[in-house]
């Protein structure tokens, strides 16, 4: 598969899920959104299709195709919806001509906010709030983007073609926030939260370690000697996704 259309992959199924929980951790956003009841279907000419649904405060992102969503945009190419994600294209309308105006006013908002925690800085990451979030987003696009990744990106495809059955649990410790991609022969699955007996764990120590250890701050090795990240169970899953991991910046920078 092309890059740009692994791209495509990561930003509407990796990045875009973050908006689920921007609504819910943003006090902000929650009360920007809750009297959306509208739904946004995005679908790409021979590529990815994903849709938002806003709905009694609450946002939902799905993989396909949404009926009769509310807005409906077309991209003719996975780099025209790259270059969207990018602020540096459009898409074209094909439904919602009446919702110009949310689509020019307001959902740039939500949108521009979302960056704003994935975008972080040093001073920005001195707020333990911003910190917390930033860490939030960031560990839940990681486990998105493995997804992805493992199935589309050439190296991700070769080096997970032996990593086995059962579960792959990112977390904070000691509770969360946390992700988990499940291998099986279904295929790979990736959710929130925390699974019980997962074959392999990679456990961060808390917050800010976490934080530090997802932004590139601290490689994988001093974090496991300092302390500040745990690995459990079948070591041999979290070093082909350590690899998946690594591919991440080469799609999301």
């Amino acid at each position: 598969m092309s890059y740009e259309k692994v791209k495509a992959h990561l930003n509407l199924f990796a990045v875009l899920q973050n908006l689920e929980e921007l609504v819910v951790y943003d006090e902000q956003m929650r009360d920007f959104v809750k009297d959306w009841n509208l739904s946004i279907q995005f679908s790409v000419l021979g590529g990815p299709k994903a849709f938002i649904v806003f709905k009694d405060g609450k946002c939902t992102v799905g993989k396909g195709v949404k009926h009769f969503a509310s807005i409906l945009l077309f991209f003719i190419s996975p780099a025209q919806l790259n270059k969207m994600f990018d602020g540096k294209g459009n898409p074209i309308l094909l439904r919602g001509f009446t919702k110009v105006g949310f689509l020019l006013k307001k959902f740039p908002v939500l949108t521009d906010k979302l960056a704003y925690y994935l975008k972080p800085n040093d001073e920005l990451l001195k707020d333990q709030k911003y910190l917390e979030i930033n860490t939030r987003f960031t560990l839940a696009t990681a486990a998105y983007a493995s997804r992805e990744i493992a199935l589309y990106d050439h190296i991700g495809k070769l080096v997970t073609g032996s990593i086995g059955k059962g579960a792959v649990q990112l977390m904070v410790q000691p509770a969360g926030p946390g992700a988990y991609l499940m291998f099986d022969e279904a295929g790979i699955d990736v959710k929130k939260g925390l699974v019980q007996r997962p074959m392999a764990v990679m456990a961060m120590k808390g917050m800010k370690e976490a934080n530090d250890f997802l932004n590139g701050k601290v490689d994988a090795f001093t974090a496991i000697v300092r302390g500040d990240v745990e690995i459990k169970g079948q070591t041999s899953m979290l070093d082909v996704l350590s690899l998946v991991l690594d591919r991440i910046p080469a799609y999301l920078s």
